[in-house]
């Protein structure tokens, strides 16, 4: 079987260059271009271009469409150059067009749909030549003599030709198209069938009839022919296409053109069988044909080029029986098809039983005796054909004579037999074949190139692939479509991983003929031992095993961090058995691009699911919160369940001859978490398919497509809500007069009152008493209008008690008219749909409905999802924000732990909260019952203080009540009812920390509403602790969460992915909600969409889901399907979002926007209806104020070839571009250089090799030096989505063809990230001629394409946007190379000015004696700062401390980046080290460029290049080269500063200065890493420690990705390498401490003290460092009562009190005793530092000692920045 390379990501393409690349010299070389030029192209001026020529559409279609050897290519260029819009389409008229001009149209239709750009609008702008095309369209699809003198198609034609008609039933959306194709599928076409079968159908359904008689009635005045020549088309098409089927020899040659027509028309017909529209009377005709039955007789299915066809006729067989009724289009169960298929059988058997006695044993036999293909094959297989004919048209199956019309029919015995069977043997259920199918992916569906295609689809051919349209038959229909899909499209990533893993192993043929692997991987390991050790017995009434378990051992012999990945797999995850078979011998080299199966044999592959890892005693190891056992050696045995099913196929294979699968595994692979879930959304999707879903009424027809595409809005629905609380929406009245134009407001109030919040009532919407009247009236007369009129209420919300902190959060947001309409229509009951341009405020409107529909409805639960944890994190951020009591909020899945917040919003963080809130207010409690003089312990439990409440609080407040409604009536005076409100109100002691006076006001009413204030807050803490009653109840903490999730919680978070994970779990739970909001719906698979829908079970019958809204963009990017071939042909890719806005339901278009300046906006916002500034864009002085040193806020940059060099593709569909890289970067730099802060400039691009690229070449500029450093992200722009930032640099790469930007969505999202400034780099003469890209890109040329700058600026400037420059100050650049050398030149002149500033040596010898705590404060402080530093940034910091005052050199660059290795880790690798794959650039600027910067690391790094040279597979070990150079600068390091100590003792003063001088330059030079850098011998240990570990975690990540021997054999040389240098600067640490010795008694003592104290570390870590402290705890006492009393006596004070702390745990924080080891330390060596400096001004021998202090910082810090080390 031939196997294709894999491709990665959402990118152009599969895994070999695409052959139809058209590139732009090609294009303006060829005679097309010069066509277009002459006749239609718009860059032409309209007068000279030449009058339209039919001749020249002729010669175009022979030459180019027809003839050319590469037509597909020449079509590409057509479209390309607008030969449709501009020619083709404007010129057709029907009288006038010829056969080529219509067949051109057609070409480039398909063309359209296959680069999957938009088609219709084309058409629309001209709708009224379209009805006369489609006619002119059909004419040519049939044979000649039946389309009237029209030219004969070819067979290449008659596929064009199908091919669009299928695209144009596949639109029924577009009006044009529906118009037309519905015509030709409606009642009339019955015509066509056989008149007794015509009656059968008519006497089944009466209502037909009716139609069917009015239909006759219409027709008399219409022309007899034309009426009947379009309904017989498709029985004609059939008949066509049956005549060229059935000529198709069962050996011998077949013309490739045929099969193709074969293959394609049973996809048209599959598509027309599987919408209800198009099904409903098509389906009776298609019966009528028997295609099913002559297809499934003809020779191309028994050939071996006939594969696909079996399998798109298995599709049609499929939808033909589908369990629908075509009448109601409901859908049948299993007993409703069981009748049916028991009606046929009956029907049969009595027309046996009349006509034909040799048959009357089949006529008396119950059905199941005789409704199996053998048992019809023995009955009627003796009948002869005149028999089977009688039969036959006794059950109107086919006429009693051949003649016209009906010629066509077969009669001949094999037909006639095959039609009888297949017509009645019986049906196998789709539930049963479902529940019967193994989950698991095997060998032969994995490389199955018709099912799971791997290279790149081109969109020519078709695919036996369920498609995901607009429409569908049933739930069943659509869930079973998307279960496949999902399945095969995890069947792609499996396939990936695993040619990945085995590939690695490298399975070679040993001698012997066994398998030996050359290489390891790092996902996979060597089976040991398999064996099945549990089959239990099936459930009653299934044929499968129950379960089967087995033991799989391995030995992990392998590296620590991977062993415990092996170790740490959890229960559920599912690992994949692989037998290899290899038949090459030991040291056969594989290759990528060749084959996968062949190489290495593998033969066998099967799924299985973690149980869990065996213990010593065979026991499974359950995860629990216990640490786990600790097993001895390398030997590991898992035990896993394996597919039940998948093992009952395999024992039936074993008992007919085949081999055992389960005794020959030698190979076991584990996936990544992440993109292993691919079981349980299965399985979720097939326990909805066992259950009755019950979708919202509402709703339903709605999701399969059908019906009133507005039904569901709130408008349309019946309990629409007259009045809404919009709570704290608006923030003044005038706010709300400005927020419903279409409406007249209303408010009866003073002008005083008119203060939020309000709630409003809306005229427009009937009364419930009114909604029935209006039902009985509605037949009547005409519905009356309603006024649009608004009443507005002012109310003041019940004040929530005395205290500032009871008064609740509002909203700030100004929200626009149409935010608020969206926020009206999600407050109503149906479905709210939100399109929310780039930067439209969608969060802030999602929030807002989250907040009002939890304060108007108390008792309804809203449940929120989104694609993405960072949006979920987003919106939960802000719901934290608003007035929502916290114990409502639940936040489910790992993702809350990036929640920007301490608070922990997880099921057990909330339980936790619960627990401590119940606390604090049984101390409220506790406090009010002592403020009563209640005796009794009532705080003690929620019970007790309920009970409390009643019998003590209640009583009390009622008494009250009832003496100040006496007070009312007796007096007048506010004095005398302030006094006695002060007196009686029973809880002034309680409230006595409240602001003071409690009772302040002027009326009655006044204090009353007061003392109602504070008997509210105590009602609350009561309410409160009766909802957490519960939790007492509740004993273990799985109760307890579960309980909240199911009660407690109002409004619940989680990702659509946890959602279909967890699913059953939810529903056995109970769990229950009324709302759902979805943001990010655009970018959400369908099927994980609509399983949110599905997470409760129904009540009654009725699912109780009120409301659904959803909020997304539709016109930025879908979601990411990796295959293309499920995102192109399956149409995998539409959302649900997507698939609802192209039926017509009403959406809510939020129109302004506040991102982006208003000229970047207009990039974009032509793309939608209606989009416009906010006011703060014109406002605000940041969007007011120019880009500092550019000249436009947004610019395309023309990048030529550099060197001759455009786009590379060192990998296929890895493009790359060299020249645009290096730009890109060197304007990031003159930003930097300029003044710009790197967290606002982010760089983009289109391609994952660019991104690389780019990467790597800030490596080698910028991204070490702190002076520039490294942007906010690089990164592609589909990753970037839903990010923004102020500054954008984009890549376009592409200079051959446009590729995947020609995607307008993937535009959209480029343009739209940017805020203040937009930089795009890119081949502008490629890009400006593309149609779909034309609205951007005139406005971006419009604008110089050769960048302009302003070098004299800095940033930030006070220069106006629209401010006029001199022409004199602006610099324009004309490409790369000049761009690069400015750049350099103002580095050097940056440099220059930076060592002016730096201090005279005299000026720092005031810093000589600073105490040195301060130093290790602010290397604290710098080392935080790293922290938040990029980590990209951080990371490269941390391999390349030593080397910062050193200048850089950029190392060539290589575009050679090894596409195996995994993403994640290359990122890693290549951020955390200087690249070491370069190509060399031998222009002067770039060489200008790199003598600006440090040279250490030049030679390692060519060293590193030229070992990776030597070796054919690219090495991975990048950053190993650095980290010996790290290591061995640190040695030198040392050495120089001991050595100048050692030199000259008697003056250490002076040498003291002179390094503080030293440092205090390097520290101004070189930034804050210098600063952490300084260091004597022990910090030169430090740093070679660090180095080493650096090297050794780079080294094995790159050695986790690669296996190939050489690369190992690098890696190994260089590990030497590194632990030599560690052995020199280990030796020289030694030679200076001999010196130290002799010279500093009291300095050695210390470090042997150190080195002893290492020592025990190594052996025995926790216990040196408890030893370690407390010994230095000891030592520094000493010290520091001798010297500093005050101190020792605090020192003293902290002993007690942690020996205190120790006799009596109870009292003792909760804080860690790691937390505690490590403050001792840090105080022993603060204590240290602190007597080291005391010292060093009383002994001048000491001196030396004070140089260590500044290295402190990093020691302290250790524990923190430690890594774990490999073995």
């Amino acid at each position: 079987m031939k196997q294709k390379r894999k491709h990665t990501g959402n990118e152009d393409g599969g895994n070999k260059p695409n052959p139809h690349t058209v590139t732009v010299s090609q294009i303006s070389a060829d005679i097309i271009w010069q066509l277009a030029s002459q006749y239609w192209s718009p860059e032409t001026p309209t007068e000279e271009l030449l009058p339209f020529n039919a001749n020249v559409i002729d010669d175009i279609y022979s030459r180019e469409i027809l003839s050319h050897k590469s037509s597909t290519r020449r079509i590409m260029m057509l479209e390309f150059s607008q030969y449709l819009e501009m020619y083709l389409w404007p010129n057709y008229k029907r009288k006038t067009a010829t056969h080529a001009h219509l067949m051109s149209i057609v070409a480039m239709v398909n063309e359209k749909f296959r680069e999957r750009v938009e088609v219709w609008p084309l058409f629309e702008s001209k709708p009224e030549e379209y009805p006369a095309f489609f006619r002119h369209v059909l004419e040519t699809c049939l044979p000649a003599d039946e389309c009237r003198g029209n030219r004969q198609a070819t067979m290449r034609e008659k596929t064009a030709l199908i091919v669009f008609l299928n695209h144009c039933f596949n639109s029924m959306e577009i009006e044009l198209c529906r118009e037309q194709a519905k015509r030709l599928v409606a009642l009339s076409m019955w015509s066509c069938l056989q008149p007794k079968r015509l009656e059968q159908e008519l006497r089944e359904v009466p209502e037909w009839r009716k139609f069917w008689r009015r239909l006759q009635k219409k027709e008399k005045g219409i022309k007899k022919r034309e009426v009947e020549w379009e309904r017989h088309f498709l029985q004609n098409l059939i008949i066509q296409f049956l005549s060229i089927l059935e000529a198709i020899p069962l050996e011998g040659d077949v013309q490739h053109s045929v099969i193709t027509y074969c293959e394609r028309f049973l996809e048209f017909v599959v598509d027309l069988e599987a919408l209800l529209p198009t099904r409903r009377f098509f389906n009776t005709v298609l019966d009528d044909t028997h295609l099913l039955v002559r297809a499934q007789i003809c020779n191309l299915v028994q050939r071996e080029e006939g594969k696909l066809f079996g399998q798109l006729l298995d599709m049609l067989k499929f939808y033909t029986r589908f369990e629908i009724s075509d009448v109601t289009g409901d859908s049948l169960t299993d007993h409703q098809m069981t009748q049916l298929h028991y009606k046929k059988i009956t029907s049969l058997q009595r027309a046996a039983f009349a006509k034909f006695p040799d048959l009357r044993l089949f006529a008396l036999s119950n059905v199941a005796n005789v409704d199996t293909r053998d048992s019809l094959q023995r009955h009627f297989g003796a009948l002869n054909a005149a028999a089977l004919k009688a039969i036959a048209s006794f059950l109107n199956l086919v006429p009693e004579v051949l003649e016209p019309p009906f010629q066509w029919h077969r009669l001949d015995d094999e037909f006639l037999k095959e039609l009888l069977i297949t017509r009645h043997e019986r049906r196998c259920s789709q539930l049963e074949a479902l529940n019967e199918m193994p989950l698991y992916p095997t060998e032969d569906i994995i490389w199955d190139e018709n099912i799971v295609p791997s290279e790149y689809f081109s969109g020519e051919g078709c695919l036996a692939l369920p498609k995901l349209n607009l429409q569908f038959l049933t739930l069943h229909d659509y869930l079973l479509r998307n279960f496949n899909l999902f399945r095969l499209e995890s069947t792609y990533e499996i396939r990936q991983d695993i040619e990945d893993a085995v590939s690695r192993m490298l399975p070679w043929q040993s001698e012997d003929g066994d398998v030996v692997f050359g290489g390891w991987a790092r996902m996979a390991l060597p089976i040991a031992s398999f064996a099945v050790v549990e089959v239990t017995k099936p459930h009653i009434g299934e044929r499968k095993p129950s379960r089967v378990r087995a033991d799989v051992s391995v030995t992990l012999s392998v590296r620590k961090e991977i062993k415990e990945e092996w170790e740490n797999l959890r229960k559920h995850d599912v690992c994949f058995l692989i037998t290899v078979k290899p038949t090459k011998p030991y040291g056969t080299k594989y290759n990528a691009r060749e084959p996968f199966i062949p190489q290495v044999g593998l033969v066998y592959v099967r799924g299985c699911e973690v149980e869990g890892m065996l213990d010593a005693n065979g026991r499974v190891i359950e995860d629990g919160p216990e640490p786990r056992p600790l097993l001895p050696g390398e030997q590991r045995t898992y035990r896993v369940w394996l597919d039940s099913n998948q093992y009952r196929l395999d024992m039936d294979s074993l008992q007919e001859g085949s081999d055992d699968v389960y005794e020959s595994f030698n190979i076991i692979m584990r996936r990544k978490p992440k993109e292993n879930n691919f079981k349980a959304v299965l399985e979720t999707i097939r326990h909805l398919m066992n259950t009755e879903c019950v979708v919202p009424p509402w709703l339903h027809d709605l999701l399969l497509g059908y019906g009133d595409p507005g039904a569901a809005h709130y408008s349309q629905m019946p309990n629409q809500e007259r009045s809404l609380d919009f709570n704290d929406t608006f923030l003044n009245i005038d706010h709300l007069q400005n927020s419903f134009p279409g409406y007249e407001i209303k408010c009866e109030a003073p002008q005083q009152e008119r203060v939020p919040p309000f709630r409003l009532i809306f005229k427009d919407v009937l009364e419930e008493k009114d909604k029935a009247v209006e039902a009985q009236e509605e037949s009547e007369q005409a519905k009356p209008a309603l006024e649009k009129v608004i009443i507005v209420q002012p109310y003041a919300p019940e004040s929530r008690g005395p205290y500032v902190a009871n008064k609740p959060k509002q909203n700030t947001v100004r929200f626009t008219p149409t935010q608020l309409e969206a926020i009206r229509a999600g407050m109503q009951p149906g479905l709210t749909l939100v399109v929310g341009p780039p930067g439209t405020g969608k969060t802030d409107v999602a929030v807002q409905i989250i907040s009002n529909l939890y304060h108007n409805h108390p008792n309804q639960r809203t449940l929120i999802v989104t694609h993405s944890n960072q949006a979920l994190n987003q919106l939960f951020e802000k719901i934290m924000a608003l007035d929502i009591d916290e114990r409502h909020l639940l936040r489910l899945g790992h993702g809350e732990e990036a929640l920007e917040t301490e608070k922990d919003f997880s099921r057990y963080g909330r339980v936790n909260y619960v627990l401590t809130q119940r606390l604090k207010l049984l101390k409220k409690v506790q406090k009010l019952q002592e403020s009563l003089n209640v005796l009794g312990d009532n705080a003690y439990t929620c019970e007790t203080a309920g009970y409390f409440y009643l019998y003590n609080v209640v009583a009390r407040w009622e008494k009250f009540l009832t003496q100040a409604n006496a007070l009312q009536a007796a007096a007048s005076d506010p004095t005398v009812w302030r006094t006695v409100f002060e007196k009686d109100f029973p809880f002034s002691r309680f409230f006595a920390d409240a602001p003071q006076p409690l009772f302040k006001g002027d009326t009655y009413d006044d204090y009353m509403e007061i003392a109602k204030s504070c008997f509210r807050y105590i009602t609350h803490i009561f309410t409160e602790l009766e909802e957490f009653r519960a939790f007492e109840l509740l004993r273990t903490g799985l109760d307890r969460s579960k309980y909240l999730l199911v009660k407690e919680a109002k409004i619940i978070a989680m990702t659509c992915t946890h959602a279909a994970l967890k699913r059953k779990e939810l529903v056995n739970l109970g769990f229950r909600y009324d709302n759902i909001l979805m943001e990010e719906s655009a970018q959400i698979l369908e099927i994980e969409t609509f399983i949110p829908l599905l997470l409760q079970n129904p009540l009654d019958g009725y699912n109780r889901l009120k409301r659904w809204i959803m909020i997304g963009d539709h016109h930025q990017l879908p979601p990411v399907i990796k295959n293309m071939a499920f995102q192109k042909y399956s149409n995998m890719e539409q959302s649900l979002f997507t698939r609802l806005v192209r039926l017509g339901v009403p959406t809510v278009d939020l129109d302004g926007q506040g991102r982006a300046r208003s000229s970047i906006c207009s990039l974009y916002k032509w793309r939608y209806k209606k989009l416009d500034d906010l006011s703060h864009i014109l406002e605000r002085l940041e969007y007011r104020n120019a880009n500092a040193g550019f000249v436009h806020d947004y610019q395309l940059i023309n990048v030529e070839d550099f060197n001759g060099v455009g786009e590379t593709e060192p990998n296929p569909f890895f493009y790359q571009n060299l020249a645009e890289a290096e730009y890109v970067v060197a304007v990031y730099m003159y930003m930097r250089l300029l003044g710009y802060p790197a967290e606002k400039i982010s760089i983009l691009t289109t391609y994952n090799g660019q991104k690389h690229l780019i990467r790597d070449v800030i490596n080698s500029r910028c991204g070490n030096n702190p002076l520039i450093g490294w942007p906010y992200k690089v990164t592609t722009v589909d990753k970037y989505q839903g990010q923004q930032n102020d500054y954008i640099l984009i890549s376009l790469v592409r200079t051959k063809a446009v590729g995947h930007l020609r995607d307008v969505r993937r535009l959209v999202v480029a343009m739209s990230r940017a805020r203040l400034g937009l930089y795009i780099f890119g081949r502008v003469a490629l890009f400006k001629n593309c149609f779909e890209l034309q609205q951007t890109f005139k406005l971006l040329t419009q604008r110089p394409q050769r960048l302009r700058l302003l070098p004299h600026e800095i940033y930030p400037t006070e220069r106006l946007t629209n401010e006029r420059m001199n022409e004199k100050n602006i610099k324009e650049v004309y490409n790369m190379s000049q761009m690069a050398e400015n750049v350099y030149e103002m580095y050097m002149k940056h440099m220059e000015e930076l060592k002016d500033k730096l201090p005279e040596e005299g000026d720092l010898q005031m810093y000589a004696n600073i105490p040195q705590e301060s130093d290790a404060e602010e290397a604290h402080v710098m080392h935080q700062n790293e922290n938040d530093e990029p980590p990209a940034k951080r990371a490269t910091k941390d391999t390349t401390k030593t080397a910062s005052t050193t200048a850089f050199t950029p190392t060539p660059i290589v575009n050679e980046i090894n596409m195996d290795v995994d993403e994640e880790q290359v990122e890693v690798e290549q951020d955390s080290a200087v690249a070491a794959e370069r190509t060399k650039i031998t222009d002067d600027a770039h060489t200008k460029i790199g003598s600006a910067y440090a040279a250490e690391k030049t030679h390692s790094a060519i060293d590193e290049t030229n070992t990776e040279t030597e070796s054919p597979e690219p090495v991975a070990s990048i950053g190993t080269a650095n980290a010996d150079t790290s290591s061995t600068e640190a040695t030198a390091k040392s050495d120089t500063v001991a050595n100048a100590q050692n030199k000259d003792p008697e003056n250490t003063e002076a040498a003291a200065k002179m390094k503080s001088a030293s440092n205090e330059s390097q520290a101004e030079t070189d930034g804050p890493e210098a600063v952490v850098d300084k260091g004597t011998v022990n910090a030169a240990k430090t740093e070679s420690t660090e180095a080493k570990a650096n090297a050794d975690y780079v080294a094995d990540a790159g050695i986790a990705e690669t296996e190939s021997p050489e690369t190992v054999a690098n890696k190994d040389t260089s590990n030497k390498e590194t632990e030599s240098t560690k052995a020199t600067a280990k030796s020289d640490s030694v030679t200076d401490d001999e010196k130290a010795k002799t010279e500093n008694p009291e300095a050695a003592a210390k470090t042997v003290s150190a080195a002893n104290k290492a020592k025990a570390e190594t052996e025995n870590p926790e216990a040196a460092t408890k030893a370690t402290a407390k010994a230095d705890s000891v030592t520094d006492d000493e010290n520091t009562k001798t010297k500093n009393p005050e101190a020792a006596a605090k020192r003293d004070s902290a002993a007690n009190k942690a020996k205190a702390e120790k006799e009596n745990p109870e009292a003792a924080t909760n804080e860690g005793t790691a937390n505690a080891e490590i403050k001792s330390t840090e105080a022993s060596a603060k204590a240290d530092s602190t007597t080291d400096a005391k010292n060093a001004g009383a002994k001048t021998s000491e001196a030396d000692n004070e140089k260590p202090d500044s290295g402190e910082s990093e020691s302290v810090e250790a524990p923190v920045s430690k890594e774990p080390k490999a073995d």
